[in-house]
């Protein structure tokens, strides 16, 4: 759902956002009509300006939010280089009346290969595991492959850790399996789990993160760490790559994916530490024949693998299916659609996501929790290093492993100190610990797999149309116990089955490659979102003769003579469009100002849930998520009414608003003549 709080895509003097608590005065924005009768406004009528219109005292908005713009290279470890400010953002408001205008096609849409010399790269950056893939319609004949080998390793890896070890001076000095199979020092700072640090929950907790979260090295915060990792992970991979393909060196296109949760200050962070890595040279990841970085969530990406593995016939045109990804840190939850022609089949998301901190490491922080507990008069085996020891041979053996059917078996882990006694009564018997498979089921699993089931849950019951399969991927899919579950709760309400593909540890990293491909037939990307939710503003329209029936109240005269109702509902997606990717679905407004210094107008945005439309902002079912604020004096069209105009007389201003909606934000802009002067994210939490 959307929250009323908001972070600036792009400041800009021309736009603001503020929660519904907002003190900022709600203005009235007028329509702007052709008067009854040809009377005319009592000022001006509005004037075009000149095009092109130049401003030359504007300067281009800052990054911000906007992470391709190009900037200085930057070395890892070092602070992020200082920007020039942007001028300080003045208010806007806009309460509105509004002329929909054909959707403007979304900007890079599509996401097809036109160079078929492109090489695809995707990164899996996850909690406890990563992984690298590649693909190219000529050098691999379209076959997507992994990067197996890996440092410190004659053994072949899908994914490797995700942990690095810096030395006492926050230099890192081992990453991936090196860094988890290191024989520590008192001086080493070995880092796991850093991910989790991007998460929304984290960044808004004000500095004090989830206490479960490892400390990272002093001097050294989140985005620093996930670079310097970034950079030793692709740095080998690229080499790999690079001797596969026998050194050719082409285009590429590299994709990460992040959680559907999170929102754009974490893919902001994550993008930023790509940069610093070297992923891509952040003065050319917009420019032609260039590396390019792309991002998409991690539900997205295992929704083409998923389609890929049952094969395109056996999903038709409208029927919907659901994807849980179970990591290491998250587990994710996204609807889909097959929307077009059978022939062309193309995959629509319906953005009801989900996301919990349910994923297979929290397995191993209950395991810890529980050996903790059984070995409370045993301090020995209670230290750092014990516990470590008895949760690695968890996390690699028994985590994967468990079913349903061991709650009668006995579980045996080796000690790392045996010098310690017999202890039956915990289960400390010759050096090993013995823990029973039903207080395992009990105090690891089931707390965890509940979790789980209750996000899928909320998914199956809040979807309206039928599901022809649940596809559960990811690392924690592995694990025998939580299929079974899900099967036995969910088999019964999906039209198919619960399916666990082939290879549903890597489907994310499949998937995301698959983004990139030259799209043949049958291969569906997603390029819509089914919009979950009606958005809608308040405005003033025209009075009909209902509105004098059923809110004689709201009616009033403006200065133009033209009755018109406040309060009216002015829809720009309806609940259950499908809605290009990054298409910008305008509205064309017009704000009566009073005089020249009457620039400023509010516009509450709300959302519903209801199919049905309402017609005003006191009906049951919105949900107001902010009010919207809007200075119109720097447009071209308000500063030459106004000169016209002068002091004392009234004018009208017309402008745009564009919203736009992916599966991970929506955002609002304002436009002149086609042109974005202005934009900022709602902030999307799921």
């Amino acid at each position: 759902m959307l929250h009323g709080v908001f972070f600036y895509h792009r400041p800009s003097p021309l736009m603001r956002c503020c929660g519904t608590n907002s003190s900022s005065e709600e203005l009235p924005l007028q329509p702007f009509l052709p008067p009854a009768g040809g009377h005319q406004p009592e000022p001006v009528s509005p004037i075009t300006p000149p095009r092109p219109f130049q401003v030359p005292e504007l300067s281009p908005p800052p990054e911000a939010h906007i992470l391709n713009n190009p900037r200085p290279r930057t070395s890892i470890g070092s602070p992020p280089p200082r920007y020039p400010s942007a001028p300080p953002p003045p208010p806007t408001n806009v309460e509105v009346w509004g002329t929909q205008i054909p959707p403007e096609p979304a900007r890079g849409s599509g996401l097809r290969v036109s160079n078929p010399e492109k090489l695809i790269v995707a990164i899996d950056f996850g909690t406890t595991f990563s992984g690298v893939a590649y693909v190219s319609t000529i050098h691999t004949h379209g076959q997507v492959r992994l990067v197996l080998n890996w440092p410190e390793s004659t053994e072949s890896h899908r994914k490797i850790p995700t942990a690095l070890l810096y030395n006492k001076t926050g230099f890192p000095v081992a990453w991936g399996l090196q860094a988890k199979h290191a024989r520590l020092t008192s001086d080493d700072i070995l880092c796991e789990w850093f991910k989790s640090y991007l998460d929304p929950v984290n960044l808004r907790s004000n500095g004090t993160p989830d206490p479960d979260l490892p400390k990272l090295p002093p001097g050294k915060d989140a985005v620093t760490v996930i670079a310097d990792y970034l950079r030793f992970l692709y740095g080998w991979a690229r080499t790999e790559i690079e001797n596969d393909l026998r050194g050719l060196r082409f285009e590429t296109e590299v994709w990460i994916m992040v959680p559907s949760k999170w929102d754009t200050k974490g893919i902001a962070m994550l993008r930023e530490a790509c940069f610093r890595a070297e992923i891509v040279n952040r003065y050319d990841v917009d420019a032609p024949g260039r590396d390019q970085l792309r991002v998409t969530t991690e539900a997205q990406a295992a929704s083409l693998h998923c389609v890929a593995e049952v094969g395109p016939t056996s999903m038709k045109n409208g029927q919907h299916f659901l994807v849980c990804d179970a990591g290491g840190g998250t587990v994710d939850i996204a609807v889909h659609k097959v929307v077009g022609d059978r022939s062309a089949d193309d995959i629509a998301e319906v953005s009801v996501q989900s996301g919990g901190k349910c994923g297979s490491l929290f397995l191993d922080l209950r395991f810890e929790q529980l050996v903790t507990t059984l070995m409370d008069e045993h301090p020995v085996h209670r230290d750092i290093l014990s516990r470590k020891y008895f949760t690695h041979t968890f996390s690699t053996v028994e985590k994967t492993s468990f079913s349903e059917n061991e709650d009668d078996e006995y579980f045996y882990f080796n000690c790392f100190n045996v010098e310690d006694g017999d202890a039956p009564e915990v289960g400390l018997i010759n050096g090993s610990l013995t823990i029973p498979g039903n207080l395992l089921r009990r105090e690891v699993f089931d707390p965890v797999i509940n979790e789980v089931l209750e996000l899928i849950d909320a998914q199956v019951t809040k979807c309206e149309e039928p599901l022809q399969y649940i596809f559960l991927v990811g690392g924690f899919a592995g694990n025998p116990y939580l299929l079974s579950r899900v099967q036995d709760r969910f088999t019964e309400r999906v039209v198919g089955s619960v399916v666990r593909p082939h290879d549903a540890d890597t489907a994310a990293l499949r998937g995301a490659v698959m983004y990139g491909l030259q799209v043949d037939a049958g291969l569906p990307i997603i390029s819509n979102v089914v919009a979950p939710r009606s958005y809608i503003m308040k405005v003033k329209l025209p009075a009909e003769p209902s509105d004098f029936q059923q809110r004689p109240a709201y009616i009033s005269t403006n200065r133009a003579g033209v009755p018109v109702c406040k309060n009216r509902l002015q829809y720009l997606i309806k609940k259950g469009d499908v809605v290009e990717k990054g298409a910008k679905i305008r509205t064309r407004f017009s704000k009566l100002s009073k005089n020249a210094q009457d620039s400023m107008c509010a516009a509450v945005l709300y959302t519903s849930e209801h199919s049905d439309m309402l017609r005003y902002s006191d009906e049951d079912g919105l949900t107001e998520i902010c009010k919207w604020t809007v200075d119109l004096a720097s447009l071209p069209s308000f500063m030459q009414n106004a000169n016209v105009a002068g002091a004392s007389k009234s004018f009208y201003t017309e402008f745009e608003v564009g919203l736009e909606l992916d599966s991970a934000e929506v955002r609002g802009v304002l436009l002149y003549n086609g042109v974005e002067w202005g934009r900022v994210v709602f902030d999307f939490l799921i």
